[in-house]
């Protein structure tokens, strides 16, 4: 027997009404498209120094951000610039007033610039909290020798609630 119009038309309407849906992937596209923007855009304000080394540092409410510069490291018992090895801390006599391998590393990375500012150059000493003062004044010492007056230490931020 003839299906009846009726009947073929409900069929149709039937296998329509309940396939199953595809997914929209031009709404998916834009929404992510947006949201990669964003994070780009956000993400920028970030300054993360450099820890490479695992140094503890001293806690601060500091408010603001860190700037890129030169950084000196005291790692395990050695002096690194920018990760590289200078001197090592048991190489420092007592009575120096600088250190050696530092200031000529400072020399040359100062003799890569073509003129020194009146306030001299930044750079940022990351040591731990534990370091001992008189270590920490002949590198800051050796910093403000070489022309590098804009000392800055690094530090940790302090969480507040609040």
């Amino acid at each position: 027997m003839k299906p009846s119009r009726k009947s073929r038309r409900l069929q149709r309407h039937y296998g329509r009404m309940h396939r199953s849906g595809g997914l929209n992937l031009v709404s998916l596209m834009d929404i992510f498209t947006i949201l990669v923007f964003f994070l780009m855009v956000n993400s920028s304000d970030v300054k993360v120094m450099q820890n490479t080394a695992n140094v503890p540092l001293p806690s601060s409410t500091a408010r603001e951000q860190a700037g890129e510069n030169l950084t000196v490291q005291l790692v395990a018992g050695t002096i690194l610039v920018q990760g590289r090895e200078v001197a090592r801390i048991d190489g420092i006599k007592p009575n120096d007033r600088t250190v050696a391998g530092l200031s000529e590393e400072l020399a040359y990375r100062r003799g890569q610039r073509e003129a020194v500012p009146e306030e001299g150059l930044p750079v940022t000493i990351m040591a731990g909290r534990d370091t001992d003062y008189r270590l920490l004044r002949k590198i800051m010492q050796t910093c403000v020798d070489e022309q590098f007056r804009q000392v800055r230490l690094a530090v940790e931020a302090e969480i507040r609630n609040g």
